[in-house]
């Protein structure tokens, strides 16, 4: 069940106009859930896939003990690591150069949730581990619920403000939202209403985030709806691919001047099979750009 979509024998149906000698960039999100317990998961899913760059959240890692040399050795020459001890963290490498950096905090809390790079050809990529919100959908009664909607309710405003101050900005934003939006995201629609990740607050509040910025989903315009599609299954099912109690919490999304520049989408969910995975499979989305 590797879900491959937009391939060399389908990609054309969806964007016929699009030349396939452009130029293309290859970009992956995935929460690794500890990038030094599975440094060697990473590694080999670079030798595999080869993107241009691999963004990765919950590194639960300072940047002091990055693993760089491991990076270093598989050409991902450039790194932009943003960690702290046992939670949180994101980083992007890359074999591309980057010009800019940056990171961005919220909700007054310097805790390791987001990162940016910008390339040369101007795109820049945000990479984003939203908070988790814990068990109970009550902002009332659970603090870590409260912390994620407002995180979101912040993001908003910021990236409202960063339209307005340059409505041309290219941008692709990655990571670990937490959030499942469509009852094409999740196995079971009605069951999950009350399960945080796919609450009608979250998708609500996650969708006037999108609205922010007129985000496009890149996966879903190679995948439209109603195709299901997953990209977490809990550790909890004996069998995960048997059960395919999965959710889709991992996404890929770009501003509306790089519409329909999306190529292939898939999620690589072999790496779910390996030993010891996370519980997060990668997001692959190919650009022409």
């Amino acid at each position: 069940m590797f879900w491959d979509f937009g391939s060399e024998a389908d990609s054309i149906p969806y964007h016929p106009e699009k030349d396939k000698t452009e130029p293309v960039l290859k970009i992956v999100s995935w929460n690794i859930n500890s990038v030094r317990l599975r440094i060697e998961q990473v590694v080999k899913f670079l030798e595999d896939q080869q993107p241009d760059a691999l963004c990765l959240q919950e590194l639960k890692c300072p940047d002091e003990h990055f693993p760089h040399d491991a990076f270093e050795a598989a050409g991902y020459v450039h790194r932009h690591n943003h960690g702290m001890k046992s939670y949180n963290g994101v980083a992007i490498v890359s074999r591309l150069p980057f010009v800019e950096t940056d990171i961005k905090h919220f909700c007054g809390k310097e805790d390791r949730r987001h990162c940016m790079a910008k390339f040369e050809n101007g795109v820049e990529l945000h990479n984003f581990y939203i908070p988790a919100g814990g068990d109970e959908p009550d902002p009332a009664i659970n603090a870590k619920f409260a912390h994620k909607l407002s995180f979101l309710e912040e993001m908003t405003s910021w990236w409202a403000d960063r339209r307005a101050s340059d409505p041309n900005r290219r941008a692709i934003l990655v990571g670990d939202f937490n959030i499942a939006p469509s009852e094409n995201d999740v196995w079971s629609h009605k069951k999950l209403l009350r399960v945080v990740s796919h609450t009608p607050v979250e998708v609500e509040i996650l969708e006037k985030f999108r609205q922010s910025g007129d985000f496009i989903d890149a996966v879903r315009e190679v995948v439209p709806e109603p195709e299901k599609l997953f990209s977490w299954w809990s550790y909890r099912a004996r069998d995960w691919r048997a059960s395919n109690k999965g959710r889709r919490l991992d996404h890929v999304w770009m501003t509306p001047n790089m519409a329909r520049t999306a190529r292939t989408a898939s999620v690589y969910d072999l790496a779910r099979d390996w030993e010891k995975p996370s519980d997060h499979a990668p997001v692959v989305v190919e650009f022409n750009l």
